[in-house]
């Protein structure tokens, strides 16, 4: 197996030759400081004085040395301690300065006065040593800040450069063996590999390298886990970059950035090529829409010409994913550039099971554990969810001190992803618990009364994430269509909650917000895009966006009277849905008290107990139903307690027979 690993990328500088560098220059700008301040200033500059002062001074015998440039006219001196103008409290040395041409005459003066002076050269190492430290210190920051930066990848002359990362089999560890749960995408990718393997195979009977292969699909359902396992078993380069850093706020940029891509691509070809989340770069090209800007579409047009241009001959293929191919350009999606549309979709319940099993590899699980009906109590749940919820059972297993992960913990884990954590520590007076019992007892109800929906598994008015209280659905089976009936029982099922409330209460609540979304959405979907009315008929009439950025509610495609129809009948499946809700509660008035007192009691139900309560008519038999739980619970606890004590004795190592007895404390 071949290691295509980035080898001719340079380590990186040690931390410690780093900071020497950093002391070097600082050392270099102190030095260049003190050069400019001159070597014969350090012990004190002194006093700048007048040149008439300098004469008077010199009258009155208080200088005691004198040094002269010759050629500028500098004069630098010394007064007597005793004879200082200040009278012993002021500067010792002072400065000034006369014209090159009375030098002579001071010279003169100063003999006259016996006293002593010296000639100065002309300074120019006093002149060089500052331009000399200063060119150090910006040629050392210019090194670091520019060069540098530029020789690595990150400065001026690298912007047009690609940031695709090389993938290296021995960083990335995924397989196939770690996809499940989407089979035929998988084995669509694997025909690519086998092609790279074995490109012989298929050309010999006229087949040809697919140009590009584009993974569809909703976010968390795989697309990039695929794109790792592709890494990981092909025996090609890899480069990945994301769709993001092509774009940018020079015109230009990006399409340089596409060029060396495909050229570092087209040097190490056979390749791979992953481009995650191309809608940022592949958006459809139109002056009208917004944020559709020059740069854009010169990336967008690079990347059409590198992936079936003229030099498009190198054995190049391009993995892209993305979650919304209708906003892709059309020139992008044809054959000779995407050839082939994977579609990895959400998991069924074969697949999710599968999923499970693949991260349940590294989780301790119990005995009791059947990863089937956590697969089928999670009907919505993509890939990553169902990776979340098995990370969050060992999180609760290890909270509550267990051996292992179980049913209980799973069960809870999944609760907690769909709908959030238990809020038990909400304080809440009894007159909204008991509004939220009376809510919560309206949906479970029905979804024991209306045949058609979807069975009920659990209800609670224990609050979790924003809702006070959650009824829960267990599919039997994996559902791709729905009929009409099943439709508008499930609306009767979503107003039970303020049906409910209105004849238990007489009073409603905001509680129901989402049930009347969910209602309103079903019976909107009925109306115009299932051809489910008589009124309306069979035309499509959705309001949707169609991922150009176009809505039809901008530019709709029907009549004002079209539009008071459909508004009209949506109230109407919705009234006759709220009426039958309010029938059949209106009907079990002792069944639906039964439920909420049992709710207020124990605050959670499952489907098995809330079939015998509705059957015996009394909360005796859950009662003793749930006596029997907890005296498990609590002999399974006892026996952990146990086991744990007993690990914990067999762990401490025996007394040696000639060790000293132990000392008592005092």
């Amino acid at each position: 197996m071949a290691n295509f690993g980035d080898g001719d990328r340079s380590p990186r500088q040690p931390r410690r030759g780093r900071s020497l560098w950093m002391w070097a220059i600082i050392i270099m700008f102190v030095l260049g400081v003190l050069v400019i301040e001159g070597p014969g200033e350090r012990g004190g500059k002194g006093t700048d004085i007048a040149y008439s002062d300098f004469l008077e001074s010199l009258d009155k015998r208080r200088v005691r040395s004198v040094t002269i440039e010759k050629d500028t006219g500098n004069i630098r001196g010394e007064f007597h301690v005793s004879g200082q103008p200040s009278g012993g409290g002021g500067p010792r040395n002072f400065t000034t300065s006369a014209h090159p041409r009375s030098i002579p005459e001071l010279e003169a003066l100063l003999r006259s006065h016996h006293i002593a002076f010296a000639y100065e050269g002309p300074g120019i190492w006093r002149e060089i040593l500052p331009l000399v430290a200063w060119a150090a210190v910006l040629g050392l920051l210019f090194y670091f800040f520019v060069y540098r930066q530029m020789r690595g990848g990150g400065g001026m002359l690298s912007f047009g450069k690609s940031r695709a990362v090389r993938v290296t089999r021995d960083k990335n560890r995924k397989s196939f063996a770690d996809v499940a749960g989407v089979d035929e995408a998988k084995a669509e990718v694997e025909e690519i590999v086998e092609f790279l393997k074995n490109p012989a195979r298929f050309q010999r009977l006229g087949g040809r390298l697919p140009r590009g292969v584009l993974l569809i699909g909703s976010p968390g359902t795989g697309k990039t886990l695929l794109a790792k396992a592709i890494a990981g078993e092909a025996d090609v380069p890899f480069f990945t970059i994301s769709g993001s850093d092509f774009v940018e706020m020079f015109v230009g940029v990006g399409a340089s950035r596409v060029r060396d891509l495909f050229e570092q691509a087209k040097a190490n070809s056979p390749c791979i090529i992953f481009l995650d989340e191309i809608d940022a770069v592949g958006r459809k090209r139109a002056n009208d829409l917004p944020g559709s800007g020059i740069e854009t579409a010169q990336t967008l047009n690079a990347i059409l010409v590198e992936m079936d241009g003229f030099q498009s001959d190198d054995n190049v293929i391009v993995v892209a994913a993305t979650n919304r191919p209708d906003v892709l350009d059309p020139a992008l999606l044809r054959p000779g550039r995407f050839d082939r549309r994977i579609y990895v979709d959400a998991p069924d319940v074969r697949g999710r099971e599968q999923i499970l099993a693949v991260h349940a590899k590294g989780v301790k699980l119990a005995d009791n554990v059947d990863l089937s009906i956590i697969a089928r109590g999670t009907p919505t749940f993509s890939g990553a969810d169902l990776e979340n919820l098995m990370n969050e059972a060992a999180l609760i297993a290890a909270m509550l001190g267990k051996e292992s992960v179980d049913m209980s913990c799973l069960e809870e884990a999944k609760d907690k992803v769909r709908f959030g954590r238990e809020k038990r520590s909400r304080v809440r007076d009894d007159e909204e618990r008991r509004s939220t019992a009376y809510h919560e007892a309206g949906h479970a109800l029905l979804m024991r009364l209306v045949p058609e929906v979807t069975p009920l598994h659990k209800v609670t008015i224990i609050p979790r994430g924003r809702a006070l209280g959650a009824t829960m659905q267990l599919p039997e089976k994996d559902e791709y269509n729905m009929g009409r009936k099943r439709i508008l029982g499930e609306i009767v099922v979503r107003l039970g909650g303020r049906a409910a409330e209105e004849i238990f209460l007489s009073d409603i609540t905001n509680g129901a917000a989402m049930d009347l979304q969910q209602s309103t959405g079903l019976a909107m979907a009925m109306v115009c895009e299932w051809g489910m009315t008589d009124a309306l008929g069979l035309p499509y009439l959705s309001a949707a966006d169609h991922g150009d950025g176009e809505l039809f509610a901008l530019n709709k495609p029907y009549s004002e009277d079209t539009a008071r129809l459909i508004d009209e009948e949506v109230r109407k499946i919705l009234d006759r849905g709220y009426v039958e809700a309010r029938r059949l509660l209106s009907e079990n008035r002792e069944n639906m008290e039964l439920l909420v007192a049992a709710l207020l009691e124990y605050e959670s139900l499952s489907r098995d107990e809330i079939d015998l309560l509705l059957k015996e008519k009394s909360l005796a038999g859950l009662r003793e139903l749930r006596a029997r739980a907890d005296e498990k619970a609590r002999s399974t606890s006892a026996a952990l307690l146990a086991r744990e004590e007993k690990t914990s004795k067999d762990a401490v190592p025996p007394a040696k027979a000639d060790s000293p007895p132990p000392i008592a404390a005092p």
